[in-house]
């Protein structure tokens, strides 16, 4: 392979990601938008803002808050009702505890990963010629 070939296949390989999904069995499971709503609910104290940053509407937020929180023991996400500022929602130990424990799989699998995606990355068409026949 030459120089220039090896040169490309590093660049695309640094562009190529790695999604972690987990299936539970049934309908449960866990990937990257659902932990990406449970660290904007962290951010942002809010369901409603967490999905919208996410683009999608509160009630399907609200769905997959109540989903996790009916796949684990312990609740992820509770809300708070009304008051003067209005409600809000935070993410729970658990919750935290599932943040983390994802990110650390997430992580791990993308380092044990790389020399692989470099080798996939290698094997691909060149970008500029690559068109759907």
């Amino acid at each position: 392979m030459g120089r220039a070939t090896a040169k490309q296949a590093s660049k695309t390989a640094a562009k190529a990601s790695l999604h972690l999904r987990i299936d539970f069995g049934g309908e449960r499971s866990l990937g990257p938008g659902k932990i990406r709503l449970l660290e904007l609910i962290n951010e942002t104290g809010s369901i409603s803002a967490a999905g919208r940053a996410l683009s999608m509407s509160y009630r399907q937020a609200w769905l997959l808050i109540d989903e996790l929180n009916h796949m684990f023991r312990k609740p992820v996400v509770v809300a708070q009702t009304g008051g003067g500022g209005g409600g809000g929602a935070s993410v729970t130990e658990a919750g935290n505890d599932v943040i983390r424990l994802y990110r650390d799989m997430e992580r791990r699998a993308y380092g044990a990963s790389t020399p692989d995606m470099r080798s996939l990355a290698r094997l691909l068409t060149p970008a500029a010629s690559a068109k759907v026949h």
